[in-house]
């Protein structure tokens, strides 16, 4: 990684020839990114539970909240049980992780305690589970195609309908992805 720069605040987007059904056709945003290893959060995989769902597991209220109908994505394959909030950096609480200056998450219970009564903030995205690669995984995968990637726009997040954040991302670096072929060395 010594050559390699940071990815934070940078989306993956998988290739088409990545055919592992947990990242294919994935768009992920990279949280941290260091020697040890990297971690992100999948953009655009929705689980079949809303908010609601998450709030009566964790035994807070649901009755003041606008929030309860809205989807709770597979954030990756990494503690699954383990939720996550991308959302609007203004918002801060016990273990808030900044991403830049307008993002940042968090996965501490107080977010949803916020979240439950009105009082969270609007602009954000709640995930169970994470992507995480180990020392030089990331770097490797780059180096051998399987992952392009591009700096954040945050529209990717909150604002593009979930089944277009992967071309859209994609078109972030000109490229229409869904152009390129997943068959590799056949012309």
């Amino acid at each position: 990684m010594a050559n390699f720069p940071s990815l934070v605040n940078h989306l993956l987007i998988a290739m088409p020839s990545l055919a592992d059904p947990r990242f294919e056709r994935t768009v992920t945003l990279i949280c941290q990114h260091g020697p040890e290893g990297a971690m992100g959060v999948v953009l655009n995989r929705q689980s079949n539970l809303t908010v609601q769902h998450v709030l009566e597991q964790l035994d807070l209220p649901v009755d003041q909240t606008d929030a309860i109908h809205d989807p709770v994505f597979l954030g990756g394959p990494v503690q699954t049980e383990r939720g996550l909030v991308l959302h609007d950096a203004r918002y801060q609480y016990a273990s808030t992780l900044p991403i830049n200056e307008h993002l940042a998450l968090t996965v501490s219970r107080d977010i949803m305690e916020a979240i439950s009564s009105n009082q969270g903030p609007s602009r954000r995205m709640i995930a169970l589970g994470y992507a995480g690669w180990q020392s030089g995984q990331l770097e490797q995968e780059i180096e051998q195609n399987t992952w392009l990637y591009v700096e954040l726009q945050e529209t990717i997040v909150f604002d593009i309908p979930v089944e277009q954040r992967w071309r859209q991302a994609a078109l972030l670096l000109g490229i229409d992805i869904a152009l390129i072929s997943s068959q590799i060395g056949h012309a």
